[in-house]
């Protein structure tokens, strides 16, 4: 033993070096292996090699999908496998709707989302939780057998409460109930409402609270970005919207935050019960049954439009909503609105708005002059030159701050939901949009954006060279930082 002990005393400093070899040069291995963007790739294999024990550590924690390769997948739901495709819910044809150019935009979407763009969908905008919470409350209120909510953020307060109220007075006529929230969204008020939920015999439950499987720590890189509220398998919700007191004009007053929901109804409902009930199941281990989770009658109020669901995150819809995206850009032919609260593309998304912009495509990017997320706004201030330059029109909103994410293109097709365009929405976040195609919808929401940019100021390359040089670089040192914002 005593010749043991002396080994290691004697010894330790070449051990420690062969173990860092062996566990760094593993972790760069897999680094190299698995990373597609070749700057990922090197960032980590830096790091591990810099760091050789702490650097995989930390690719560890942060940098393996652990995602990817679990059976998160359509056939994972035996019960929910023919929802999408039923084959008397009518697909949509998108040319009288939209115009000739969007074809190639649907069979795009055909193959990135796995779920059919069915026509029948009636959809309401519903604008701040003036609008939003009232109705989403009335639909709960009106619930005869089930209720599937998931959201980022349930704040315990004066609005979640209401919330919680419909959803226990449901629980007692005996209605079905499932809520999810994000792991790190549900930190966001103290004390958290899962408590209360738990407390009043809600079923409930947090998204990726032990992903590691052996430290209980939320992984805040794997968040549930998604908001889904489906009553009956017949109405749903859907947007960016968050549950929050903020967004209330009787309780924000004159600092209330906007954003902007959908109420709809139709086939697309459907997709909106799938996603939900693959994040529960994935979440919890319990199978959703069609009868009670689902409708088959898809009577909807008229207008009626073209819809589908975009699902996208670390798993087999990596990228889905940069690719839309992209093909978005391709397609458009006089005018592309974007408002977005937090906007950092990456180069090749920042590439196809840029030529959409040198093609002679009218872009309209409309961003918040306050931001609640103040680090982004100086990365995201960090890049706006690269869009200027290239003919792009970029609006700072002299207003309170606004959390929708609305994209047009031509007035013909929407995009909605809940993803930033940063990179934690689309490469690290799980997120849930649609596409609209509907010349009505548009038009709601081309009126939206046009009125934020009736109470903004253009953002110009003179005025971005007259900030200070120490603001300039702060803000490009953490615009190197923006996919961990």
């Amino acid at each position: 033993m005593a010749s043991v002990h002396y080994f290691f005393l004697e010894y330790w400093p070449h051990l420690a070096f062969i173990l860092s070899l062996a566990v760094g040069g593993t972790a760069a291995i897999h680094a190299a292996m698995t990373k597609n963007d070749v700057r990922a790739a090197i960032g980590w294999v830096g790091i591990i090699m810099m760091s050789p024990l702490l650097g995989p550590f930390i690719y560890l924690v942060a940098g393996i999908n652990r995602i990817r390769h679990d059976h998160i997948s359509e056939q994972r739901n035996k019960n929910l496998k023919d929802y999408s495709g039923a084959q008397d819910a009518p697909l949509a044809d998108v040319t009288d709707v939209a115009g000739p150019q969007f074809q190639s935009l649907r069979v795009l979407g055909d193959r990135i989302s796995r779920f059919p763009l069915r026509d029948g969908n009636h959809i309401q905008t519903l604008v701040g939780g003036d609008q939003a919470y009232p109705a989403m409350i009335t639909a709960i209120q009106n619930a005869k057998k089930s209720i599937a909510l998931q959201t980022y953020i349930f704040d315990n307060d004066i609005e979640g409460r209401k919330i919680v109220d419909a959803l226990v007075q449901a629980k007692e006529r005996g209605v079905e109930i499932r809520v999810l929230i994000d792991a790190i969204g549900s930190k966001y008020s103290r004390p958290q409402i899962i408590r209360l939920l738990r407390k009043k015999g809600i079923p409930c439950a947090l998204f990726m609270t032990n992903p590691l499987g052996f430290l209980r720590m939320p992984y805040a890189n794997l968040r549930s970005h998604r908001k889904i509220l489906v009553v009956d398998g017949h109405i749903g919700f859907t947007g960016g919207m968050n549950i929050r007191a903020g967004f209330v004009s009787a309780v924000a007053g004159s600092d209330m935050s906007s954003d902007t929901h959908f109420r709809v109804e139709g086939p697309v409902v459907l997709q909106l019960v799938s996603v939900f009930a693959h994040d529960w199941e994935f979440t919890t281990k319990e199978a959703l049954g069609f009868e009670t989770w689902c409708s088959t009658d898809w009577e909807a109020a008229e207008p009626q439009v073209p819809a589908r669901c975009i699902r996208s995150g670390p798993d087999r819809y990596m990228a889905a909503t940069h690719n839309m995206l992209l093909g978005a850009c391709a397609v458009a032919q006089r005018h592309i609105r974007i408002q977005s609260p937090y906007f950092l593309p990456d180069q090749i998304l920042l590439g196809a708005i840029n030529t959409a912009a040198r093609r002679g495509i009218v872009v309209d990017i409309v961003i918040p002059g306050r931001n609640n997320l103040r680090l982004v706004n100086y990365a995201m201030t960090a890049q706006l030159d690269e869009v200027i330059r290239n003919g792009c029109r970029v609006w700072r909103v002299n207003d309170n701050f606004n959390h929708s994410k609305l994209i047009t293109i031509d007035g013909s097709w929407s995009y909605v939901g809940s993803s930033n365009l940063d990179p934690r929405s689309l490469r690290l976040n799980f997120e849930l949009d649609m596409e609209v195609y509907s010349r009505d919808t548009a038009r709601e929401i081309e009126a939206l954006i046009d009125s934020e940019i009736a109470k903004a100021d253009a953002v110009t390359l003179q005025g971005l060279a007259q900030i200070p040089f120490r603001k300039r670089l702060r803000n490009r040192v953490i615009w190197l930082a923006s996919p961990y914002l």
